[in-house]
């Protein structure tokens, strides 16, 4: 009988940033590979995520390598770097998240999903600024809901909680977890997966194994390393997202925020529509 196997798809939260172990990264991922099988039999662990990922990428590169692997549990953790393009539609992403979960799904893999705290809550980004990159997010994670259930996956929800505002879970960059915050999203994984009988080696700890980074360190990698993660990553939304927050300032003053909410929550809904208008011809 081969060994369980588990390949991991998705951006530099699933590749592991902020989490380095000597010269590479490990992560939430690799942390949970090593609970999913008893230590006799361990699980075979395979990254596919990539650090920039969006689910265009999801869909045409790591999703075909993934299947070839013939994977029996597969992770599927993206959509952040899609909120902070200018090209984002979240009926793309919708369409693209659905054809990957149900690909997975048609192979009998067991599909590991999760929602995440949007990016601007997590930079402390000025509120006009802050607003869309949440509201963006909100959709991503309501499609991720939305499919996650209907595709029958293992959802982990990790957009809010405790966890969110505890700065000694989080990275110099306030965007990626610390060691602390990757094991704490491997032990929640692990637990849910533990409930469905899915998960038979020892829980990942919760306690990080190297110290925390100090203030200096941290400062030297953000203003080094972490700037230019930021930059390469928001250098063409950030033409759109000041216009975004001319929008909010405008409709704030007219007390008529309201209406962006109900436009990107009707976008939603028209994209979740599609999909299931999509779905009937082959249920015919």
């Amino acid at each position: 009988m081969r060994p369980l196997r588990f390949v991991a798809l998705g951006d530099s939260l699933t590749e592991g940033v902020g989490d380095p172990v000597g010269d590479t990264w490990r992560g939430w991922a690799a942390l949970l590979a090593e609970g999913l099988a008893p230590a006799d039999s361990p699980a075979e662990f395979t990254n596919l995520a990539v650090s920039g990922a969006q689910t265009r990428d999801l869909l045409e590169r790591q999703t075909p390598a993934a299947l070839d692997l013939r994977a029996d549990v597969a992770s599927v953790v993206i959509g952040v770097n899609d909120t902070l393009r200018c090209t984002f539609d979240i009926h793309a992403v919708a369409a693209r998240l659905d054809q990957v979960y149900a690909a997975f799904r048609a192979h009998g893999t067991v599909l590991l999903t999760a929602c995440l705290p949007d990016p601007g809550t997590m930079l402390r980004l000025p509120g006009a600024l802050a607003r869309p990159l949440a509201r963006r997010q909100r959709a991503v994670n309501t499609v991720v809901h939305a499919l996650s259930e209907r595709h029958g996956a293992v959802h982990l929800h990790a957009a809010d909680g405790d966890w969110i505002s505890d700065r000694a879970m989080w990275s110099a960059d306030r965007l990626h977890p610390g060691e602390r915050g990757h094991r704490q999203l491997a032990l929640r994984f692990h637990e849910l997966l533990a409930e469905a009988g899915l998960a038979t080696g020892t829980a990942p700890s919760a306690d990080p194994e190297a110290p925390a980074p100090s203030r200096s360190a941290n400062l030297w990698w953000l203003a080094t390393a972490g700037t230019g993660w930021v930059a390469r990553r928001c250098t063409d939304l950030l033409p759109q997202l000041l216009t975004l927050a001319a929008d909010e300032v405008r409709h704030k003053a007219r007390g008529t925020s309201a209406r962006l909410d109900l436009t990107a929550s009707h976008a939603v809904a028209s994209a979740l529509a599609a999909l299931s208008v999509a779905e009937q011809p082959d249920a015919a």
